[in-house]
C-alpha cells in the first residue's frame, strides 16, 4: 500500500482485502519510525491499543461487518485530544503526567467510524502560535523543508499528513489553526460551522468536557491529503453530545 494513499482509497483495499488494517497500521508505524524523528510530527504513538483496533477491524470484515467510512484507516489526532491513557498537555511540562481517564468524543466517533488512531501530534504551548513549538516536544519540522515550520497550531497533524504517517489528521481551529498548517504543508483542512462537532474532551488536562474561553468557539477538524477525504469525516463527528443531544440535532446528507 502506497503510504500516500487517500482515506478512501486505503478503506476500499481493506474492504477488498488487498492489504488487512494490521498490515496498513503496520507499515504505518514503520514509516513513522523512518520519517518522524526528521520531522517530530508525532510526539507520542498508540502501537498497542493501534494493533489491537486493527486486529478488531480485520475480524469485523472476517465476520461481514463493515465499521464505516473509515474501516482500518490509520490517523493521528492532535496533541490537545483527550485519548484515553495519555495526556494532553498543550505544550505544558507540568501536565506530562496527567492520563486523561476517557477519549474526546469527536475522537471516540472516528473510531466508531472504523479509523484507527496510530499518534498524537505536536502543538505550541497553549494552541497558541502559528509554528509548532514547545519546551515538552520541541519543534516540527515541515517535511517539505525541515529549515520550515509547517504552521501552528495544527502543524504535527499537517506535518504528519504531508509526510504520509496516516492519511487523516484531526485538528483544531480558532483563527487559523486549521487552515494555516494546511496552506504551508501543502494539503487539505476543514474548519467546520461552529458547533457542528462536539469539543467535549478538548482542553489541557485530562477530560473534562467542553473547554473555556477562548477554544468554545473554536472548531475541530480534519486534514488530509486528497479534498475528497474531507467528505468522509462530517457524518461520523458531527452532532451535539451530552444534554445538548437532547436539544437539537444535526442534519445528516450523503456526501
Amino acid at each position: 500500500m502506497n503510504s500516500f494513499a487517500t482515506a478512501a482509497e486505503m478503506a476500499a483495499a481493506i474492504r477488498r482485502k488487498t492489504i488487512s488494517a494490521t498490515e496498513l497500521v503496520t507499515h504505518t508505524f514503520e514509516r513513522i519510525e523512518r520519517i518522524n524523528p526528521d520531522l517530530n510530527a508525532i510526539v507520542g504513538t498508540m502501537r498497542e491499543s493501534a494493533m489491537a483496533r486493527a486486529a478488531e477491524a480485520d475480524q469485523a470484515l472476517a465476520s461481514g461487518h463493515d465499521l464505516g467510512p473509515l474501516h482500518g484507516v490509520p490517523i493521528t489526532i492532535k496533541e490537545s485530544f483527550a485519548y484515553r491513557g495519555t495526556p494532553n498537555t498543550w505544550g505544558l511540562p507540568n501536565l506530562a503526567q496527567a492520563m486523561s481517564p476517557r477519549t474526546a468524543v469527536a475522537i471516540e466517533r472516528l473510531e466508531s467510524a472504523g479509523a484507527i488512531v496510530v499518534g498524537k501530534t505536536n502543538v505550541p504551548v497553549m494552541l497558541a502560535d502559528w509554528q509548532t513549538y514547545n519546551p515538552l516536544y520541541g519543534t516540527t519540522n515541515n517535511p517539505w523543508d525541515l529549515s520550515r515550520t509547517p504552521g501552528g497550531s495544527s502543524g504535527g497533524g499537517a506535518a504528519a499528513v504531508a509526510a504520509g504517517m496516516g492519511a487523516v489528521s484531526m485538528g483544531s481551529d480558532l483563527s487559523g489553526s486549521i487552515r494555516i498548517p494546511a496552506h504551508f504543508c501543502g494539503i487539505y483542512g476543514h474548519k467546520p460551522s461552529l458547533n457542528l462537532v462536539s469539543m467535549d474532551g478538548f482542553q489541557p488536562g485530562p477530560w473534562e468536557g467542553p473547554p473555556g474561553p477562548p477554544m468554545d468557539i473554536a472548531a475541530v477538524g480534519p486534514m488530509t491529503r486528497e479534498a475528497g477525504d474531507l467528505a468522509l469525516t462530517p457524518s461520523a463527528i458531527g452532532g451535539p453530545s451530552g444534554d445538548g443531544a437532547r436539544g437539537h440535532a444535526v442534519a445528516r446528507a450523503g456526501c
